[in-house]
């Protein structure tokens, strides 16, 4: 289960999609590491964080891990592209994404940093055709319309799904939707197959019956990010409140693994999502902190060259240098 997504209230989780700018190759620049600071000032600290419904303060909610030593500023949005636009202005501190939203951040030239990671079970990243549909193969997507949202997780998915069915985006018609635009056009059948992610793929099973054709498993990567921008990780208390922060997610995400229902039902009164949909999503298996180490870097550079490739990006990103690995020996020493 994927909380890098998109999530709102509603039976068709109704929500909109923003998609980052993106340029040529871009480099950004690492802030250097401030000095610890006492007690008494990240006290003092606002940390302002980028969130999305039912994500991350849920989750630390659930998880009792809002207990921190300095003040949280919560801003909910839709997806991940505006959150980490906002993150490089300083509009945000941190705010958690999926492994897709990095990459067109780097590619604009952003002033952002990964700083932490985690990785989900792949179940849920599907590309889904209606019950009816006489579909059985990917390549049988040859000239048909397949409906995703530009610039996410499920975008990279679909370009790995297509290329590994002797096929590209050029073969397919691709129809570029918000998830909930997305999931009226598949019930309509106005889309011959969809791209998308839990919870939408859970939804899309248990009420209208639609048939997963192929899943992540071989394809997605299922990491994703917390973000801080160069700004934050560059002052003293802002780096201090970001460390603790991303230790507490982790010690959450692990929380959800082994409380899922608890964890489901949360997630459920928070976003208005039918029970039975964040139990089948919870099940695939809530993110779990992983190292932020080079087998990450690259498999995104590897998301990223396949975007390149597309010429979806212009140019082409080098996604280490948006890596920041400062807080692996903090994240290291939570699981212990």
């Amino acid at each position: 289960m994927k909380l890098r997504k998109l999530f709102a209230t509603g039976a068709a989780l109704l929500t909109a999609v923003t998609v980052a700018g993106c340029g040529g190759k871009a480099e950004t620049t690492a802030a250097a590491v401030p000095p610890p600071v006492s007690p008494a000032d990240l006290a003092k600290v606002t940390l302002k964080v980028g969130d999305q419904k039912g994500n991350i303060q849920t989750l630390l909610t659930a998880a009792g891990q809002l207990g921190q030593p300095y003040r949280i500023e919560w801003a909910t949005f839709t997806s991940g592209p505006p959150l980490l636009e906002a993150a490089s202005a300083g509009a945000v501190d941190i705010g958690g994404v999926g492994n897709t939203p990095p990459i067109f951040a780097a590619a604009a030239g952003a002033k952002i940093n990964v700083v932490s990671a985690a990785r989900g079970d792949v179940k849920g990243d599907a590309l889904l055709v209606p019950s009816d549909s006489p579909v059985r193969d990917v390549r049988e997507l040859r000239g048909k319309t397949i409906g995703v949202a530009k610039g996410s997780s499920a975008h990279g998915q679909l370009l790995y799904n297509l290329r590994d069915a002797g096929l590209s985006t050029k073969d397919v018609k691709i129809s570029f939707l918000q998830p909930a635009d997305a999931y009226s056009a598949f019930t309509q059948h106005q889309l011959d197959a969809w791209a998308i992610w839990d919870p939408y793929t859970a939804q899309a099973k248990l009420e209208t019956s639609a048939r997963v054709l192929v899943d992540g498993t071989r394809t997605a990567n299922g990491f994703t990010f917390q973000v801080a921008g160069v700004n934050a990780l560059g002052d003293a208390g802002k780096n201090a409140a970001i460390r603790d922060y991303v230790v507490r997610v982790a010690k959450a995400q692990r929380w959800a693994d082994t409380h899922r229902p608890e964890w489901a039902a949360a997630w459920a009164k928070e976003t208005g999502l039918k029970p039975e949909v964040a139990l089948a999503a919870v099940q695939n298996g809530p993110d779990q902190p992983v190292a932020l180490d080079d087998e990450v870097v690259r498999s995104e550079q590897e998301l990223a060259d396949a975007f390149s490739a597309d010429r979806t990006l212009p140019g082409k990103v080098d996604f280490a240098k948006f890596v920041d690995r400062r807080f692996g020996p903090d994240l290291e020493a939570s699981n212990r």
